[in-house]
């Protein structure tokens, strides 16, 4: 037998690689998985988002914390860095899309998806511990009711499904998901910072179920190693080199075989990965589809903010995300908020402008509010207590527009570029969601009697527009001509390589798609054999 280190690589802890870790560590393999962020416990979380050092993630910086922030021609990424992946920073929000998902073309039609992911949706609500209801009804929770109302919608508006560990406010129990296996839970005390990180311990990240019973079962988990190449081996497997995440000189470079290899890190890290290994050689049967049918959920971060902090509305006050509304059959928007003192995303926010006139145009505007508003476009442009005085609204879209990936090589290195890909152009704006915050800014005055504004985002103004939930670019195909895996997450060409992350998903979910990564890796793995048993899936043609 070939002399593996270890029977499974996994890149990556986000919900595809923690999913894989468990269950092949079930299966008997030897897992090793090597994450480029650092393992927090809950106290190793920032207290707000303005301790960049633990809360931003730019590690050459020595910023190590949850929020990466990427940024290509055509959108802003926010994604999630640490064992855990975006679990440690996303909003606990899992929603099963609807059909218009599953009725996208780009679905290789080997599978009945919309037949066979149930029982693997069931499967990762119960291991994510899913609410349904949310139970607590707020200023914000009428504000979103009023505004579907206003919108001619309400008969749309519910309650989000969270996966948070209400229980009693601050009181810490025995694990109560796992019979006790799983480490002990605090109830959620509302306090807010769901995505600056999890202080309490009652927020569901993978650390409190996938990879807590994954290392239970004998999966090693390496932080802060960043995989810097993948390479078949003459004698059977794969080289996998990572090192030391953000070294400027002693990067303890190392490189161990394994058998297969799972490519979990992120949409961002896989494509990355699999676009680098391809222009080397050192993968040479990658697919040329990599980087085609890449997503972006469609998606606006628009918001309505209040020029001061009413003084009974505590805006700032719960979960994450609480509840949604459909504009239209295919605009989904949610609100989302951050706790008190965690304002440094506001930075971001600026004056609402019309995205379909010219970039000058659009300045004119946002100067035209500062010189007719001074003062008020002061108080809403200010951080102080930013996040104390407003609501972000996430809008997403189930519409079937991509764009496509490709490496350029700048300042000596070879980085990701986009361009428009196939379907309708990516949007770099959403009237749909200029609409809901218009409606959710005047619920808002109404509700607090405090004067506010819809409001947008510096990099929509200059026509980009920004996504917490960047999908595709190594999706699942019928063909190496139409995507870069099989539909058992197998890499074409390279059928000792899988792809298990949101990099996979195919098409547009229209809600947010942590439920869906989880559904579409369980079932991957499932079809795994037990370690030593015959391989049943289908041999790659």
């Amino acid at each position: 037998m070939p002399d593996f280190d270890i029977d499974v690589a996994i890149i990556g802890s986000g919900f595809g690689g923690s999913v894989a870790a468990l269950r092949l560590s079930e299966k008997g393999y030897r897992v090793q998985v090597i994450e480029a962020g650092r393992r927090f416990e809950d106290d190793d979380f920032a207290k707000t988002s303005w301790d960049v050092r633990r809360y931003l993630w730019a590690p050459r910086l020595g910023c190590h914390g949850v929020q990466r922030i990427h940024r290509l021609p055509h959108v802003m990424i926010l994604a999630g860095a640490g064992v855990g992946g975006g679990s440690l920073n996303y909003a606990n929000t899992l929603y099963e899309p609807g059909d218009a998902f599953f009725a996208d073309p780009q679905w290789p039609d080997s599978v009945r998806w919309r037949d066979e992911l149930p029982p693997h949706y069931a499967t990762a609500k119960r291991m994510l511990g899913v609410v349904e209801g949310y139970p607590h009804t707020g200023p914000v929770e009428r504000i979103m009711r009023g505004a579907a109302a206003d919108l001619g919608v309400e008969d749309t508006f519910r309650f989000a499904p969270i996966g948070v560990f209400l229980g009693m406010p601050g009181v810490t129990v025995p694990d109560p998901f796992f019979d006790g296996e799983g480490p002990a839970r605090t109830g959620c005390t509302l306090c807010g910072n769901c995505m600056v990180g999890c202080r309490v311990g009652a927020k569901n990240t993978l650390m409190k179920n996938y990879l807590a019973l994954a290392e239970q079962r004998g999966a090693v988990i390496e932080p802060m190693r960043t995989v810097t190449e993948v390479r078949e081996h003459p004698d059977g497997g794969y080289l996998v080199t990572s090192e030391r995440s953000g070294a400027w000189l002693r990067r303890h470079r190392r490189t161990i075989r394994a058998e297969q290899v799972v490519f979990a890190a992120g949409t961002w890290g896989t494509q990355q990965l699999l676009h680098r290994m391809r222009a080397s050689g050192a993968l040479p049967h990658i697919s040329d589809a990599v980087g085609r049918l890449t997503r972006t959920n469609s998606e606006a971060l628009d918001g309505a903010v209040a020029t001061r902090v009413p003084d009974s509305a505590k805006l700032a006050e719960g979960v994450a995300i609480t509840t949604s509304f459909h504009v239209d059959e295919r605009t989904h928007v949610e609100n989302v908020r951050y706790g008190p003192g965690s304002n440094l995303m506001g930075a971001l926010a600026s004056v609402l402008v019309p995205g379909d006139r010219a970039l000058l145009r659009r300045l004119g505007t946002l100067i035209g509010h500062a010189v007719r508003h001074p003062v008020r476009q002061f108080r809403l442009g200010s951080l102080h207590r930013w996040s104390e005085r407003g609501i972000i609204a996430l809008v997403m879209q189930t519409a079937d527009n991509s764009l496509t990936l490709s490496l350029r090589r700048r300042l000596g290195r070879h980085v990701l570029t986009s361009r428009q890909g196939h379907g309708e152009p990516n949007p770099s704006f959403l009237p749909q969601a200029h609409d809901a915050v218009r409606a959710m800014a005047r619920r808002m005055e109404a509700e607090t009697g405090v004067p506010s504004e819809e409001r947008g985002s510096w990099p929509e103004v200059f026509g980009i527009p920004m996504t917490a939930h960047f999908l595709g670019g190594a999706v699942i195909s019928a063909s190496r001509e139409h995507g870069v895996i099989d539909a058992y997450h197998r890499v074409w060409g390279h059928p000792g390589l899988h792809v298990v992350d949101g990099a996979a998903v195919p098409a547009n979910p229209g809600v947010n798609p942590s439920l869906t990564i989880t559904a579409l890796a369980e079932r991957a793995v499932s079809h795994w054999p037990d370690r030593g048993e015959p391989d049943r899936r289908p041999i790659q043609r």
